[in-house]
């Protein structure tokens, strides 16, 4: 039988111990921070390879090397021989007997290190990435579950140098004088693929996991949904773009809102010796007027999510998607501007760039409406 207790005997004796928070709590956080900011220089790093990249195409540089050599080609021509083999090599291809026969070697260079430096950089992200994840793994504090992710973005990186050889190659054969416009929309995809990945983990190594899965709890279904949908409605438009960039298709129709005085351009389906779907690829006149309209789309959705965000409980989920929402008038008037003065190089990047900004905040604006971040009411006064 049970000892009896005293009256006055101390409750402190024989209390149970506190109760320990969940399992979730006790996993290791991982160098969270640490990871943050080489992910954050991944991403810089790539946001700078499509800035090249983009310069290298409205260059009409991306031809310039015709072979692919992952490790050797790190190296650059070194001395007058050298670059007679490499120019020669560029002599060979379609581009210089068809467009620049007359081109020097002195102009030949001004095109090679555009080139050069776009595929280099892919060649240092690579590296970044791997000294990186080699680094969190062998000191063990890589979070759990973070191991798949990462190799997840590896083998994307791994895979873009790959397309990336795939669009340059269709350039190198027949009567081809640049890419082919849809391996360059791929290539550019991914690209924004990847932004988006690293996007989605920087924000959430910044929270810990039961933090996480208690803000998950409040949630917008509703308003996570519209982000989402926008959000591939934006992607079908960075497509897009890049199929308007790849045939010139902006310098086509320098005026707005029709297209050299009609609504619907001429000729719209016609591309020479080429079958009717090829010019929904081709086409200068129906790419830049699909573009145009997605573009009205992509406004018009992303409008429609801020209004719906401006009815949150929570004050940072409608402050990012009033950013969101600023970010997206700015790119479309952007847009406006660049295709009225015919898409100089300049106006062409600025655009390009304004299109990783709205991407990035519109990830940003999808996350919070996963993921509220809950204020104080002190806070918020």
């Amino acid at each position: 039988m049970a000892k009896a207790r005293s009256i006055f005997e101390d409750v402190t004796e024989t209390a149970k111990p506190a109760p320990k928070g969940g399992m979730i709590d006790t996993r290791p956080q991982g160098a969270r921070r640490a990871m943050q900011i080489w992910l954050g220089l991944i991403f810089a790093l790539l946001v700078a390879m499509i800035a090249v990249g983009g310069l290298t195409r409205l260059t009409d540089s991306g031809l310039s090397i015709t072979e692919w050599k992952p490790v050797t080609g790190a190296i650059p021509p070194l001395n007058p021989a050298d670059w007679e083999v490499e120019f020669s090599k560029y002599q060979a291809s379609p581009q210089f007997q068809i467009l620049n026969h007359g081109m020097e070697l002195a102009e030949f260079k001004a095109i090679f290190w555009w080139e050069w430096g776009h595929r280099q950089l892919g060649r240092v992200i690579g590296l970044v990435w791997a000294l990186g994840f080699a680094g969190f793994a062998l000191a063990r504090k890589l979070p759990v579950g973070w191991s798949r992710r990462l190799w997840i973005l590896g083998a994307l990186g791994g895979l873009q140098g790959a397309i990336g050889w795939w669009m340059v190659s269709s350039g190198l054969t027949g009567q081809m004088t640049s890419v082919a416009s849809y391996r360059l929309a791929v290539h550019l995809g991914l690209a924004f693929i990847i932004l988006g990945t690293i996007t989605w983990y920087v924000l959430q190594l910044g929270r810990r996991e039961a933090d996480l899965l208690q803000a998950r709890r409040s949630g917008e279904p509703r308003l996570f949904g519209m982000a989402t949908g926008l959000m591939h409605l934006a992607f079908l438009q960075i497509l897009l773009g890049a199929l308007v960039a790849g045939i010139d298709a902006g310098r086509a129709f320098p005026t707005w809102p029709d297209m050299n005085g009609q609504f619907f351009p001429a000729d719209a389906f016609y591309v020479p010796g080429r079958p009717l779907w090829a010019a929904f690829f081709e086409n200068p006149g129906l790419v830049q007027f699909i573009h145009r309209m997605v573009g009205y789309a992509v406004f018009a959705f992303g409008i429609a999510a801020f209004l719906k965000a401006r009815r949150s409980a929570h004050p940072l989920t409608q402050q990012a998607f009033l950013v969101m929402a600023v970010m997206l008038v700015a790119q479309v008037a952007l847009g406006i501007f660049t295709v009225l003065h015919a898409a100089p190089l300049h106006l062409g990047l600025t655009h390009q760039l304004g299109a990783v900004a709205l991407w990035v905040l519109i990830i940003r604006a999808r996350f919070n409406a996963r993921y509220p971040l809950v204020q104080s009411i002190r806070r918020t006064k």
